[in-house]
């Protein structure tokens, strides 16, 4: 079977990213700045071949994908539940200044993206990172020989990163996607790897 390159991009931001309010499942859409980053990431795919758009179903995902499909002349984004962000259970919703005050201890967690860091009601990482893979796989099954850019979130990034550079799910990075941010990977026969440096990761 053909390997899928597929591009994994941030979505745009939105009013909780900005007050830093924990979203997780919670259904924000993006701002008028979220939608400027998807025009211009659309405008920076431009001559990426893409065939196909992809998102998250949560409305800050899909509205990206949809802006950047439009630019592109692309059908509109299929959804696929798999990838939605990890479920933060009790905190989404919850500003980072009130949990400093009640749980100062999960909150540096957090913001480290400490992948070890558990939500009382929400997904435990195998949990999250399980069906988030398998939602990678699903899609390159389907698209084996293009090239596809998928929409997803910020700690969904965080799993596919340390996937594709070999790292435990237990490695703390350094680095947080910011939104609009992207990185390229290759599925084949349903296993994700970093994409060849000489196809322009």
């Amino acid at each position: 079977m053909d390997t899928a390159h597929i591009c994994i991009a941030r979505h745009g931001e939105t009013d909780w990213n900005k007050s830093g309010i924990l979203q997780g499942w919670s259904d924000i859409p993006i701002n008028d700045h979220g939608r400027h980053q998807a025009r211009t990431m659309g405008q920076a795919y431009a001559h990426s071949g893409f065939s196909a758009v992809w998102s998250s179903p949560l409305a800050r995902a899909h509205e990206t994908a949809e802006i950047i499909a439009s630019l592109l002349g692309l059908p509109a984004p299929q959804c696929h539940e798999g990838l939605k962000e990890r479920h933060f259970g009790a905190i989404q919703g919850i500003p980072k200044t009130e949990l400093a005050e009640v749980n100062p201890v999960l909150l540096e967690q957090i913001l480290r993206r400490n992948p070890q860091a558990t939500f009382i009601g929400g997904e435990s990482m195998d949990e999250f990172a399980d069906r988030l893979l398998n939602a990678f796989a699903d899609i390159g099954h389907h698209h084996a020989g293009q090239q596809v850019l998928v929409i997803t979130h910020g700690w969904a990034l965080d799993v596919v990163l340390r996937h594709i550079a070999g790292l435990p799910r237990t490695a703390v990075l350094h680095e947080k996607p910011k939104n609009g941010e992207s990185v390229w990977a290759a599925v084949k026969q349903r296993a994700m790897t970093a994409r060849h440096p000489a196809l322009g990761v």
